[in-house]
C-alpha cells in the first residue's frame, strides 16, 4: 500500500495550490482520509479530514483554513485532493495525507484529532508560501 502525495511547491501569499494524494495497492472507497501538516518547529496538526461514509460531520477543517481550503475525493482516480486558496505564509509546512484502512462511522473531526488511528501515510509534500 502506498499513498503518493504531490502538488506542493513555492507560491506567493494569496496564491493557490492543489495537493493530491493517490493510493496504490489499496482502494480508498469512502474510507476516512485526512491531510495533516507539520510546520517548522511546530507539532503536526490536522488540516482537513473527510469520512464520506458518514452523513453528518463527514468533513472537518481546522479553523485557520476554513473558507480557504477544500477537501474532495475522486474515487474513480483513487485520489483525494486538498485545494488551497488564499495561501498565507503561516501555511508553510510539509503536508501529509493519511487514510483509514477500513470504513468507519466516525466523523472527519474524529480522525483529524486522532491521527494515530489512521493506518497508511504518504511521504509528505512541501508547501512554501512567501510573503
Amino acid at each position: 500500500v502506498q499513498l503518493q502525495a504531490s502538488g506542493g511547491g513555492l507560491v506567493h501569499a494569496g496564491g493557490s495550490l492543489r495537493l493530491s494524494c493517490t493510493a496504490s495497492g489499496f482502494t480508498l472507497d469512502d474510507n476516512a482520509i485526512g491531510w495533516f501538516r507539520r510546520a517548522p518547529g511546530k507539532e503536526r496538526e490536522g488540516v482537513s479530514c473527510i469520512n464520506s461514509a458518514v452523513s453528518v460531520g463527514s468533513s472537518y477543517y481546522e479553523d485557520s483554513v476554513k473558507g480557504r481550503f477544500t477537501i474532495s475525493r475522486d474515487n474513480a482516480k483513487n485520489t483525494v485532493y486538498l485545494q488551497m486558496n488564499d495561501l498565507k505564509p503561516e501555511d508553510t509546512a510539509v503536508y501529509y495525507c493519511a487514510v483509514k484502512a477500513r470504513r468507519t462511522s466516525d466523523s472527519g473531526l474524529f480522525y483529524c484529532v486522532r491521527p494515530f488511528l489512521l493506518d497508511y501515510w504518504g511521504q509528505g509534500t512541501l508547501v512554501t508560501v512567501s510573503s
